[in-house]
C-alpha cells in the first residue's frame, strides 16, 4: 500500500457542502492517481513488468505520481507528454517528473504521442493509458467509494446526495458510481469535464462506468441506474488548461477554506460544486478533492532549475 487511508471528510459550513480530502492520500504526492496506482503497480509488478510507458499533458499529475510510486518499486517509467497552458504549478510537475527519473518525450498531439508510445514499445512494459484511467485504475476508486460508504455509516457525514468530482480521463468518476452501486447506496455522481473532445470523454467514461461495475462483481442494473452519473461541460470554458474566470474565483474561495486548488482540473471542479450547492437541488453535497496538497519542494531538491527546452516548447 502506497497511501495513507481513510482520507477525512470535512464539513466546510461557511459554504454548505462537506469535502472527501483525497489531496491526503499520501504525505510524499497525494491526489486522485495514488488510488489508482494502489491497483496499477501491483498488477504491473505481478506480471514481471520493469517497465512503465503512459501518457499525459507535460505537467500531468497523473505521470508524475506513476514516475514517484513506480520509481520506488522499482519500475522505470517513461511517458509521451502533449503540450498544455503554461503556469508555474505545470513547470514545477516537469522538473519533478524529471527528478523523480521519468523518461519525457514530446510529441504535439495525442496522436503523435500513441506513435510514440507504441514504437517505444518492448517486453516486460506495462502500458497505463492516460489518467490511469482503465479497469484496473478505476477499481482504485471503487475502493475509495466504499471507503467514504463506512465513513457514512460510521456517522462521519451524512449520505450525499451529490458527490462532485473532476472528470479529465474519467477513471475516478467511474470508480465512484461503480462502487457505490456495489454498495447500494443511492447518490448523484456529477462529473465536471475538464478536458476535450467532449464527445471521447462522455463515451470513455460512461464505457468505464459499465465496466467496472462489471469487475468490481456488480451485476444488478437497477443498482447501476441508481447512482445517475451527470458530465457537466459549464465549466471547461475554452479546453484544457484554459483557466476560467469561475475557476479563477474558485481557487480564491477555495484558498479561504484552506484547499489548494489548480486552475487545470479542481478549481474549475469546485467551481462546479459551489454551482450546486447555490442551486438548492441537493441537500448534501460532497466535493471530492482530488489534487496533491503534499509539498513539492522535497521532490524539487533534486531537479533541473530550468525545462529542458524540447519540453519548454510544449508550453503555451
Amino acid at each position: 500500500m502506497i497511501g495513507v487511508y481513510p482520507t477525512p471528510v470535512e464539513r466546510l459550513e461557511k459554504l454548505g457542502m462537506w469535502v472527501k480530502r483525497d489531496d491526503l492520500t499520501s504525505p510524499i504526492y497525494g491526489g486522485n492517481k495514488v488510488r489508482k496506482l494502489e491497483r496499477l503497480i501491483p498488477e504491473a509488478l505481478a506480471r514481471g513488468k520493469k517497465r512503465i510507458i503512459t501518457v499525459g499533458a507535460v505537467g500531468s499529475h497523473h505521470v508524475l505520481a506513476t514516475a514517484i510510486f513506480a520509481g520506488r518499486a522499482g519500475i522505470a517509467v517513461e511517458a509521451s507528454v502533449v503540450p498544455q497552458p503554461r503556469t508555474e504549478h505545470v513547470v514545477e510537475n516537469v522538473r519533478a517528473d524529471l527528478a523523480a527519473g521519468a523518461t519525457l518525450r514530446p510529441a504535439r498531439t495525442y496522436v503523435g504521442a500513441g506513435i510514440s508510445m507504441a514504437l517505444h514499445m518492448r517486453p516486460g512494459t506495462y502500458l497505463v493509458p492516460m489518467g490511469g484511467s482503465n479497469v484496473t485504475g478505476s477499481l482504485g476508486y471503487v475502493d475509495a467509494a466504499k471507503e467514504l460508504v463506512a465513513q457514512i455509516e460510521a456517522g462521519e457525514l451524512p449520505c450525499p446526495d451529490a458527490i462532485v468530482v473532476t472528470v479529465g480521463s474519467g477513471g475516478t468518476a467511474a470508480g465512484i458510481v461503480a462502487g457505490l452501486a456495489h454498495a447500494g447506496v443511492k447518490a448523484t455522481v456529477i462529473g465536471v469535464v475538464v478536458a476535450a473532445p467532449v464527445w471521447f470523454v462522455r463515451f470513455w467514461t460512461r464505457r468505464l462506468v459499465r465496466a467496472t461495475y462489471a469487475a468490481a462483481g456488480g451485476k444488478d442494473p437497477r443498482a447501476l441506474a441508481a447512482v445517475p452519473l451527470e458530465l457537466v461541460t459549464s465549466q471547461l470554458g475554452k479546453g484544457y488548461g484554459e483557466p476560467t474566470d469561475a475557476a479563477r474565483r474558485a481557487l480564491d474561495v477555495g484558498a479561504s477554506a484552506g484547499l489548494h486548488l489548480d486552475l487545470t482540473y479542481t478549481a474549475k471542479c469546485f467551481a462546479g460544486a459551489l454551482e450546486c450547492v447555490q442551486s438548492a437541488r441537493f441537500k448534501n453535497v460532497l466535493y471530492w478533492h482530488t489534487l496533491s496538497s503534499a509539498p513539492l519542494a522535497p521532490l524539487l531538491e533534486q531537479a533541473p532549475s530550468a525545462v529542458p527546452p524540447e519540453l519548454e516548447r510544449l508550453l503555451r
